[in-house]
């Protein structure tokens, strides 16, 4: 079974969004904030994740840069999600090198598709 880091601050989006991703199909592993998002991507491994851009602790580029910088976690694929309508904030976590960018709110079919077109099994 495949697995999704959801790293995520807001919980009403964070439940919703377990609840989907499970009925789905996909192991989910939930992160409240980025720094302990990095924790569990180091640990777990997952097959993608999915991380929201404003958060405490660590936000989302900073979750993307510290796992960019480690060998074991750079090539998982990287979704941003975020409530930001700025077209520069998309453009700069692709430039980043992240695999895709959803925007908040989201309809279901949105974010399976663009999970199918990046899950890697590792």
């Amino acid at each position: 079974m495949e697995s999704i880091l959801l790293i995520e601050d807001n919980v009403a989006i964070r439940e919703n969004t377990v609840e989907l991703l499970e009925l789905s199909g996909y192991h989910v592993l939930v992160a409240e904030n980025g720094r302990e998002g990095v924790v569990l991507a180091k640990e777990n491994m997952p097959n993608l994740i999915l991380c929201d851009i404003m958060m405490p602790e660590l936000n989302g580029y900073e979750v993307f840069n510290e796992l960019s910088k480690d060998p074991s976690t750079a090539k998982i694929p990287f979704i941003f999600v975020t409530a930001s309508a700025e077209k520069s904030e998309m453009k700069k976590g692709l430039e980043m090198g992240a695999w895709g960018y959803i925007s908040k709110p989201f309809e279901a079919p949105q974010l399976l598709f663009a999970i199918k077109g990046c899950i890697r099994p590792l």
